[in-house]
């Protein structure tokens, strides 16, 4: 059962694993720096999100109710190859996983249809290292649009390729199932993520070509902006109840949209937490639900959590005085502002 396989961390460890990215930043000074627009890219996501819009907006009803049911069914699962996956499993090592389960993920992130494992990683763990700096990919500092979908229209700053290039990369170097997903990535992810959702709702139920392919179109957009969330508005709008002094919010909204990744002034404070969020499997963070279920079935192991002390002492020592809108308000009224100052002071 994983209620027997969750590890607590009693102390912050002295030194953090890889996975273990510090919550606390590297601070970089400002650099200016030439990142001329790849056109392509602007040109590829513009298109994008013109056809899934105007599909959307003018044909949704066309489509067969199996339809309906089938895309974000087929998104919501490629949402957890991301999720539970990409992130929560190798990007901070937050739990371990047996071989079938690492293999599931490896392919639910392919049906995502974004870029291969090693770089979304790499690029996460330098995010988490570098939060708010010139060597974020995705600098909340540059604004809205940038840190959503600007990043990707551009070339990547020079410090994100300095940066970027020192983080340690070797336990995924070591992984056999990311380094075949990543070999095979683009004829997988071609597969996953763009011919077989089309060719199932064609052949199974006599969905018409036209509405199949511009349905895989509109869960392809949309799973990328609920991915861009993350990065865009749980940097900007939310409270930061547990570190006031990091960007990252709590924002339930982000979290309904995520699968639980909204939750974010959390899991930058403490960011080897497989629930990535103060609670469990609530309704708001159905990707716990997820990795809990398959600890139950013994495919998922060692779930790493902070106790509920070093939650309480972060909360009072960096919060900024509120409540987790869906937490365990360890840091709330019940607390006196006495406490709140004798532990600040300490």
């Amino acid at each position: 059962m994983y209620s027997s396989t969750v590890t607590q961390f009693e102390e912050p460890p002295r030194k953090k694993s890889p996975e273990e990215i510090a919550a606390e930043p590297i601070p970089l000074p400002p650099q200016s720096a030439e990142q001329p627009l790849i056109w392509r890219n602007v040109i590829a996501i513009a298109v994008l999100h013109t056809v899934a819009v105007y599909s959307f907006a003018t044909r949704y009803h066309e489509a067969q109710l199996w339809t309906w049911l089938w895309s974000p069914f087929y998104g919501l699962s490629a949402g957890l190859g991301i999720t539970a996956g990409a992130h929560r499993l190798w990007a901070h090592r937050s739990y371990s996983a047996k071989t079938p389960l690492r293999i599931f993920l490896a392919m639910l992130y392919c049906m995502g249809g974004q870029t291969c494992l090693f770089k979304w990683i790499r690029d996460h763990r330098t995010h988490h290292r570098y939060t708010e700096t010139p060597a974020d990919p995705h600098d909340a500092n540059r604004g809205f649009f940038f840190s959503h979908v600007g990043w990707l229209m551009m070339r990547r700053h020079p410090a994100v390729k300095a940066h970027g290039s020192k983080v340690d990369m070797s336990d995924i170097l070591a992984d056999p199932v990311i380094q075949f997903a990543d070999k095979y990535y683009t004829p997988i992810m071609l597969f996953l993520c763009f011919v077989f959702p089309t060719l199932v709702p064609v052949y199974v139920w006599g969905e018409t070509w036209t509405v199949s392919i511009l349905a895989v179109t509109i869960r392809y957009v949309w799973l990328l902006n609920a991915t861009f969330l993350v990065n865009s508005f749980a940097h900007m709008w939310g409270n930061r109840p547990y570190n006031s002094h990091v960007k990252p919010t709590e924002n339930p909204t982000v979290s309904f949209f995520t699968l639980g990744e909204g939750w974010h002034n959390y899991h930058h404070s403490f960011p080897w937490d497989y629930k990535a969020a103060e609670l469990g499997a609530y309704g708001l963070n159905p990707t716990t639900g997820f990795i809990e279920l398959m600890a139950w079935f013994g495919l998922a192991y060692n779930l790493k959590t902070p106790s509920k002390e070093i939650v309480k002492k972060i909360s009072l020592t960096k919060g900024d005085g509120t409540d987790s809108f869906w937490g365990n308000h360890y840091h709330d009224t019940h607390h006196s502002s006495g406490e709140r100052r004798s532990i600040q002071s300490r």
